[in-house]
């Protein structure tokens, strides 16, 4: 359903949201200055610079259409909504005809509870796009009172059929916030037995309407077949009450608001696919000010900041989500990665062991802990977290082979190695043929010189299965390699650097295997790339030794010393 939409309501997006250039409006040097190092900051998606600086040249040339359409995108997606509202309500005054203007002043109709201002404005022509325009239209009805008109302009989105979904998903949700449980079910049992489902939101909706309707049975059966051996925090929660005996509480949404915010929503849901997330970023920044509380939109808003490099505006959405929250270890999983992206690598480090010690009952957070510490090379730590994560699996199934795959790397890494190959085989049981168990288990195989031939069998099926990763190929002519099959290698190693251009050891590697069949100078012309790539201090000094002396006497070499 999604991909059938996205074109239609990205068309829409991109002529709401286009940032305006103006050249031709700039009056004085200041306000050049100011406009060049706005658009600088947001091309960067730097938001904070980018409304410091449009508002400066708005000083300067108060007034111009151009910068305030760009102040108000900044101000969105900042997440200053206020703000960006203020700008709006000038931006009208000067008679715009803006669609993003429009669209902020009915946000703000919305926000103070104002629908008969909000019908007055779509019955004088206000228009989006067809999704949003429907759902809003629809519940203002509702939050004017005015169910049956607002009843019939859901049937009247119904009629087509790529917002059916859509619309019977917001009807019973609306038909939920005037308490009729029954109809609300109804619809999202759909017909034929093909439930209404949009994500996972329609999910939990439907799980709390049957248990307001004293179906508990139903209600936990349907918790358990949307976990299996997932871990969804809420959901996760709601089966537990269920298992207690407990009703659970409406609360998807609760007032026409929440609704509106659920639209705004799913809209930004639909857009964050997109190649430009700023479409996305700025529904889920209006559908948040709508409902506040709303940790999915705050929890997507952080994830399309993070996407877009803006760590610290982040770090401060993740903070949003309270301790008391199912999601509040996701968002401080999140709000650890933006510190660790944002090169804040002990800051992040802290927050997931301090989330270790609070939440010590989940998985998740431990396998965090541990893929965090092992990117730092820090692999006793590393294997320690992953062993909590697996105690805490009594029964792991296909989905948890990573765990058993990342805790035999680190054990690997610290010189564990009967340990690590039993983490790869159990994780080869749990998933069969997992192409990135089958390089790293065959590789490590090759590189101790045992079980060659099970080791080639082994990167030879990973290949078929991930014929375009470069370090997969880079494997299998090395195997080639250590048993002598250089000829063989060759084409393989070529494919390996071809993927993998830079990568300083598939360079070196390419390079032993020319020199092997006679190609002397560009297995110096290889050596001297992977050089220029920064291998690690070890394999530089060999790197260099095979320059000077050749690798037939680097070999020799290490032969002697091994005896």
């Amino acid at each position: 359903m999604t991909p059938m939409i996205r074109p239609v309501f990205l068309a829409a997006a991109t002529a709401l949201f286009a940032f305006t250039s103006a050249p031709g409006m700039l009056r004085a040097t200041s306000l050049a200055g100011s406009y060049l190092a706005a658009g600088q900051a947001n091309f960067d998606s730097d938001y904070e610079a980018a409304a410091l600086y449009y508002a400066r040249a708005l000083t300067v040339d108060p007034g111009n259409l151009a910068l305030m359409q760009n102040l108000v995108l900044a101000y969105l997606a900042e997440g200053r909504v206020d703000k960006s509202i203020a700008v709006a309500v000038e931006m009208d005054k000067l008679g715009t005809d803006s669609q993003l203007a429009q669209l902020l002043l009915l946000t703000r109709d919305i926000k103070m509870g104002d629908f008969t201002a909000v019908n007055a404005k779509f019955k004088a022509g206000a228009e989006f796009s067809p999704l949003l325009d429907g759902l809003v239209q629809s519940w203002s009805l509702l939050g004017a009172g005015k169910m049956t008109a607002a009843t019939a302009r859901f049937d009247k989105m119904a009629k087509n059929d790529t917002m059916k979904v859509f619309s019977d998903y917001h009807r019973a949700l609306a038909l939920a916030v005037v308490g009729d449980f029954g109809a609300a079910e109804k619809v999202l049992a759909g017909a034929n037995g093909r439930p209404v489902r949009i994500g996972r939101a329609s999910l939990v909706a439907h799980i709390e309407i049957l248990s307001q309707l004293e179906r508990n049975d139903e209600a936990l059966a349907m918790a358990n077949a949307a976990l299996g051996n997932s871990n969804d925090p809420e959901i996760t929660a709601m089966r537990d009450r269920l298992k207690a005996g407990k009703t659970l509480k409406f609360d998807v949404v609760t007032s026409p608001t929440d609704g509106i915010s659920a639209a705004f929503y799913t809209l930004a849901s639909v857009l964050s696919g997109q190649d430009n997330q700023r479409f996305g970023l700025i529904y889920g920044r209006i559908a948040e000010y709508l409902n506040p509380t709303s940790v999915s939109a705050i929890l997507l808003v952080a994830d399309l900041l993070n996407g877009e490099k803006q760590y610290d505006l982040a770090v401060k959405n993740f903070d949003k989500v309270p301790g008391d929250s199912p999601f509040f270890y996701s968002a401080e999983i999140g709000r650890a990665k933006s510190l660790t992206d944002a090169n804040k690598i002990d800051d992040g480090l802290n927050v997931l062991r301090k989330l270790s010690k609070t939440q010590p009952n989940v998985p998740a957070v431990f396998t965090t802990l541990g893929d965090a510490l092992r990117r730092q090379s820090k692999f006793a730590e590393a294997s320690k977290a992953y062993e909590a994560a697996i105690k805490l699996l009594p029964d792991p199934g296909a989905n948890q082979w990573f765990i058993y795959y990342a805790r035999g790397i680190t054990y690997e890494r610290e010189g564990l190695w009967d340990k690590s190959v039993a983490d790869f085989r159990f994780a080869l049981k749990l998933s069969p043929d997992q192409p990135m168990v089958l390089n790293y288990l065959g590789y490590g195989m090759v590189e101790k010189g045992i079980n060659l031939d099970e080791a080639q069998k082994m990167i030879e099926t990973a290949v078929a299965k991930r014929p375009n990763d470069g370090y997969i190929t880079d494997s299998l002519g090395w195997v080639l390699y250590r048993v002598k099959k250089y000829k063989q290698s060759v084409p393989h190693m070529e494919r390996a650097v071809e993927l993998q251009p830079v990568d300083p050891i598939i360079n070196d590697h390419l390079g032993d295997v020319y020199w092997m069949v006679g190609r002397k100078l560009e297995a110096e012309f290889q050596w001297r790339r992977a050089l220029s790539f920064k291998p690690e201090e070890k394999e530089a000094k060999r790197i260099q030794q095979k320059l000077d002396i050749g690798l037939d006497a680097v070999l020799k070499k290490e032969a002697a010393a091994s005896k």
